[in-house]
């Protein structure tokens, strides 16, 4: 096995394993062909090491092969999903984007659940590099974002064909339909019904989960219970119209703070006696696209602790 340092700005160990991607030296007494994976991320990295010679980076050129890409921005995974190296937020002190120059623009919070269903319906759609993401700072906002991109100043929004528009339920059926990859909807007719009603139902979920952070946990039960009826309406899948839909990408963000919220602070297990609920999260725990778009639930924890503690 061959271990390759590269020094790149910001730090990063090699290994390669002969096959993929071809490394090449400005020298014709050195030209070796060798593959890499990324192993992790590391600073005064500088040097590639061969068994016989060390080569500097200038004098390299690395050329993919095939669908794969070397670059920071994203790498191509096994399953098609791309892995992002997700830019930082940007807040008041950050010059806006060039904005309406033809790139499709999604912002978000990383850690707004209205901004993750959008979120994880570019990545299910495989439309990372069609839709670049511009995460915002809510808590020191940029004031051009208002005056400038969306005067509702709320995430998330879209900016696409020169138009900015905005509310995640309307955005991930517009993302759905006005762009490429795979349909998150339902053609069947009655799944398409159901598919309407779940969606219509998820602000009166959300109302009962969060009214619930007032008392013991309990009062949340019934709108619990709704879901484990619902996921139980379609037996060819463990989601809620069966196969994995926009219904799946609508709920996904809330359950995944009310869960260990009301866990930690309220001593309630929303999966307790809900066995198609706790198959549905072990289910989209394992969707790649989905995962992307998480955060710790520690920290979930601690911000809902701030936003609805205090209020108390």
């Amino acid at each position: 096995m061959v271990f390759v340092r590269i020094r790149v700005g910001w730090r990063l160990t090699i290994k390669l394993k002969m096959s993929s991607l071809k490394v090449s030296s400005t020298s014709s007494r050195l030209t070796p062909s060798v593959t890499f994976s990324l192993l992790s991320v590391s600073k005064k990295v500088t040097l590639i090491r061969f068994r016989n010679a060390i080569i500097s980076p200038p004098k390299l050129k690395l050329q993919a092969l095939g669908k794969t890409r070397a670059t920071l921005q994203s790498a191509k995974m096994a399953d098609g999903i791309v892995k992002e190296v997700l830019p930082p937020a940007l807040d008041s002190t950050s010059e806006p984007p060039p904005l309406f120059d033809g790139t499709t623009r999604l912002y978000i919070s990383y850690t707004c659940p209205y901004a993750q269903r959008v979120w994880i319906t570019r990545n299910c759609k495989g439309l990372q590099d069609k839709i670049k993401l511009v995460p915002l700072d809510l808590q020191n906002r940029p004031d051009w974002y208002k005056e400038k991109v969306y005067p509702a100043n709320k995430v998330p929004s879209l900016e696409h064909k020169n138009e900015v528009k905005g509310e995640s339920l309307d955005l991930i059926k517009y993302v759905d339909n006005h762009f490429e990859g795979p349909s998150l909807f339902p053609d069947d007719p009655a799944k398409k019904e159901f598919a309407e009603e779940l969606l219509s139902y998820t602000d009166t979920f959300n109302k009962a989960a969060m009214s619930s952070f007032k008392g013991d946990g309990n009062e949340a039960g019934a709108a619990f219970d709704y879901i484990e009826t619902a996921l139980s309406k379609f037996e060819d899948g463990p989601f809620f119209l069966g196969q994995f839909s926009l219904v799946d990408i609508a709920y996904a963000p809330f359950i995944e703070r009310y869960q260990p919220f009301l866990l930690d602070v309220k001593k309630y297990d929303i999966t307790e006696g809900r066995p198609k609920l706790a198959a549905w999260i072990e289910e989209m725990d394992k969707n790649e696209a989905y995962k992307q778009t998480r955060r710790e639930p520690k920290e979930l924890v601690e911000i809902y602790k701030k936003r609805f503690l205090a209020q108390l």
